[in-house]
């Protein structure tokens, strides 16, 4: 357990440097759209300590996929249910969200079709990988026994 911990922690502070990177290109484009002017310090520190922090935990909450006792449907739900809480908490503490059912309702369709997407893309380039190498595996082996 001991080495799943420190290795979310190794995970996580490596991807904690790009939060404040994130907000960035969210302010831009806000603003770009004229969605944002001006923006107090108290607005830029909580998005700065918030997106750290949602970058963090997205970032070591991968090594749920390193823990072998933990079947792979659970690891995906798992994962899922904490990046869920961890956007749709960011996005409301930086009010970029409305805390309202209508908004919410809207976030949680859009997150769970994007996850669900990435899921789907990720399984079909596994299996696709895995049949190319299963497809090598017989000429590797005969090549061994020669």
């Amino acid at each position: 357990m001991k080495k799943y911990l420190m290795e979310f922690f190794r995970r996580g502070f490596m991807a904690c440097g790009f939060g404040p990177l994130v907000l960035a290109i969210v302010y831009l484009i806000l603003q770009k759209n004229s969605y944002v002017q001006i923006l107090t310090i108290n607005q830029v520190c909580t998005g700065i300590f918030s997106l750290s922090l949602l970058a963090f935990l997205a970032g070591g909450m991968n090594v749920l996929y390193q823990i072998e006792r933990l079947p792979l449907l659970i690891a995906i739900f798992i994962h899922g249910c904490v990046l869920y809480i961890g956007y749709l908490t960011t996005y409301l503490l930086n009010n970029w969200l409305e805390f309202s059912l209508t908004p919410i309702f809207i976030f949680t369709f859009i997150f769970l079709f994007s996850y669900l997407a990435i899921w789907i893309i990720i399984y079909s380039l596994t299996k696709k990988n895995t049949k190319a190498i299963n497809e090598k595996l017989p000429s590797i082996s005969s090549s061994y026994k020669q």
